[in-house]
């Protein structure tokens, strides 16, 4: 997996990734490929922030996956800063490589240059292959998590 290069998204990536995150039964039903303003604004809004990473592995010239590093300063722990692993995605050709593992294994060693004491996710309950594949890593399923969309 010499090829792979894990770099910061542009917006020339936008398509790869938007198709990326439609391509599950979730996404199928809340991703829109068809209409990449909402997600160009999107992107816009998280190059701003220094505190946002979004990122993609790329294979020769091909997005191949795609996560986000959110670093957040806070006060509880003793004022520990944590970040948040979001969207991971891996293309349907490339699931089962190993690829998966070294995009989480970028944003925890990303997340410690970022000095950062507790790397934490969420994944949808219905993803238990998912849940296998973060405890594997070391993940523990330590929380019950609540959403209220607006």
């Amino acid at each position: 997996m010499s090829d792979l290069e894990i770099r910061p998204a542009t917006l020339a990536d936008i398509p790869a990734i938007v198709a990326m995150l439609a391509d599950d039964p979730l996404g199928a039903r809340r991703e829109s490929p068809d209409d990449l303003a909402p997600y160009t604004t999107a992107f816009r809004r998280l190059a701003a922030d220094p505190h946002q990473h979004l990122v993609v592995a790329v294979r020769g010239e091909r997005v191949v996956g795609t996560l986000q590093l959110t670093i957040v300063p806070g006060l509880s722990r003793r004022g520990a800063t944590r970040s948040v692993i979001e969207g991971v995605r891996i293309h349907a050709d490339e699931r089962g490589s190993g690829l998966g593992t070294q995009l989480i294994e970028w944003a925890v060693a990303e997340s410690r240059r970022e000095h950062c004491q507790l790397v934490q996710l969420t994944s949808d309950a219905t993803r238990t292959d998912a849940h296998r594949f973060y405890e594997r890593l070391g993940f523990e399923a330590s929380h019950l998590g609540f959403k209220m969309v607006l």
